[in-house]
């Protein structure tokens, strides 16, 4: 991989890990398309290091908060001091770390399918269509709910203090379905939380603390393989860097959006790029595996 090559692939992961269009199929497409050697998963996950990063600074007051509460929970646990019972903050980490676990397991079980087959362009396409109309959908009943016609229309939508185990396992479990490239980590997520009832902001917020710890998990696992093949560690350090520093601003950027506008936009970009990518392997321009025998 040459410089040019992570500064444009630091650039993407950036500008697409926070956005509801997966950051992992993008870099698999902008590979593709440029006729680059697939950057596969294991640099995937270390440049989500980066964009993490950015998460941990960009929301430092309320993890500092959801950590505090959590380990003071953990002791009160273990002084049979029911003190902290209740404590939304505590709750918070709780279901951070069981929202965590079915990722965490499918992450392991899978990892050679994740590797492998779940990056043909052909199974990228047709995610990228079939949850950007789940995405719509949940879009639509989010903003059925605003207007007074759903659910949830007696408060204006589920925040997360509404949130318990039972739906933080749906988080979860929405999440693990982002191991497939495609799907995107974000969009899973929001889609469910948007299914359930939350707002917008709520959904997108839990969806970005959840991430963290499989996100981190996942990326430091990998370092074992970075270096090896076509991706060395300098450029693999420096796509992390640009990373973090655009995904910082795009976070700020999303957060501020959601508020004010709806998902449709992104909607319409997925199911139009995987129409293109049909297209373009039906028309034997670009190869389901373009580039994996290389990388």
């Amino acid at each position: 991989m040459s410089w040019f090559e992570s500064l444009i692939l630091g650039l993407v992961q950036g500008l697409t890990e926070f956005l509801p269009i997966s950051s992992s199929a993008h870099l698999r497409l902008t590979a593709a398309f440029a006729g680059w050697h697939d950057p596969g998963a294991a640099f995937t996950a270390i440049t989500q290091i980066g964009t993490e990063t950015a998460v941990l600074i960009y929301f430092r007051k309320d993890i500092a908060t959801i950590v505090s509460a959590w380990f003071r929970s953990l002791v009160a646990l273990a002084r049979r001091d029911d003190s902290m019972r209740g404590n939304h903050d505590a709750q918070l980490g709780w279901l951070v770390i069981i929202g965590s676990i079915p990722i965490g397991v499918l992450g392991v079980t899978l990892k050679d399918q994740i590797e492998g087959p779940f990056r043909d362009l052909r199974l990228i396409a047709t995610t990228l269509i079939v949850m950007g109309l789940v995405l719509g959908f949940a879009d639509r009943l989010a903003a059925r709910a605003e207007t007074g016609g759903g659910r949830h229309r007696a408060n204006g939508g589920k925040t997360l203090r509404d949130l318990g185990v039972r739906d933080g396992l749906v988080y979860g479990c929405c999440q693990a379905l982002a191991l497939v490239p495609g799907v995107s980590r974000s969009g899973a997520t929001i889609s469910g939380g948007l299914l359930m009832g939350y707002t917008r902001e709520a959904a997108a917020r839990y969806s970005f603390l959840l991430a963290v710890p499989a996100v981190l998990a996942s990326g430091f696992y990998e370092l074992r393989e970075a270096g090896e093949g076509h991706v060395a560690w300098g450029q693999t350090i420096f796509a992390t860097l640009i990373a973090f520093a655009v995904g910082y601003a795009v976070i700020a950027w999303f957060m501020k959006f959601i508020t004010t506008r709806s998902f449709m936009p992104f909607v319409y970009y997925r199911v139009l790029l995987g129409l293109l990518i049909f297209a373009l392997v039906a028309a034997g321009v670009l190869s389901p595996h373009a580039g994996e025998s290389a990388a």
